[in-house]
């Protein structure tokens, strides 16, 4: 089973540097990470793009290792994982677009669960965030 823990960041937000960061551990042994820029500085740079890019790449990078084994994507962006399980509506439009491709993504993962954790549990993947 793979566990992948995404992030995201903003400062100040909105339309500071939004940068991103992901984890993913195998057997509780780290196999991968990864951290960048999620959006320009500007009106379109938020928290919440921030946490989407991050859960983006990280299943973008599940799905280049084949994307067969059973994963639990965990984030502490409660409207990230809400929305992504239909729980919430997506209103915004500057997320619709990410909601989707995280949506088109997770659709090829037969075996993914979305599971919310506090900001404490979260800290690799925030650590890598704030790296930019």
């Amino acid at each position: 089973m793979l566990i992948a823990n995404f992030d995201g960041s903003c400062n100040p937000n909105p339309g500071g540097v939004c940068s991103y960061g992901f984890v993913v551990w195998r057997d509780q042994t780290r196999i991968q990470e990864g951290h960048g820029s999620a959006a320009p500085r500007g009106p379109g740079a938020t928290n919440n793009v921030a946490e989407y890019t991050g859960c983006i790449r990280a299943l973008e990078w599940i799905l280049t290792q084949g994307g067969t084994e059973p994963v639990v994507l965990r984030g502490d962006s409660e409207l990230v994982l809400k929305q992504l399980k239909g729980d919430y509506k997506v209103r915004s439009p500057l997320l619709a677009p990410l909601y989707w491709r995280a949506r088109e993504l997770a659709a090829r993962l037969p075996s993914l669960r979305f599971e919310w954790v506090p900001r404490e549990q979260n800290a690799e993947a925030d650590r890598l965030a704030s790296l930019g």
